[in-house]
């Protein structure tokens, strides 16, 4: 029997559903791509969207916090597609 602390039983949930958000966003951007809709659209209406619901949810000014963050992460080279993982 599996005995997991409730703070890694949570941990565990919350990586399952960025990894199943991950493929459902995957699928929706290459359903995009094979209807001729260009990459920079897609990506622009997804920020917007995103970006509109988290201010709607949490506010500007926890948006601006959480930006701050992703602009750290890119500038560090977190997305760029040829990083590796050590």
């Amino acid at each position: 029997m599996i005995d997991l602390q409730g703070g890694e039983l949570d941990e565990m949930i919350v990586a399952e559903k960025k990894q199943v958000a991950c493929e459902y966003h995957n699928e929706a951007w290459a359903d995009g791509i094979c209807d001729g809709i260009e990459a920079e659209i897609l990506a622009e209406t997804a920020i917007s969207t995103a970006l509109t619901e988290l201010v709607r949810r949490h506010g500007e000014a926890d948006v601006i916090a959480l930006l701050d963050t992703m602009r750290e992460r890119l500038n560090h080279g977190e997305f760029r597609p040829d990083r590796s993982l050590q």
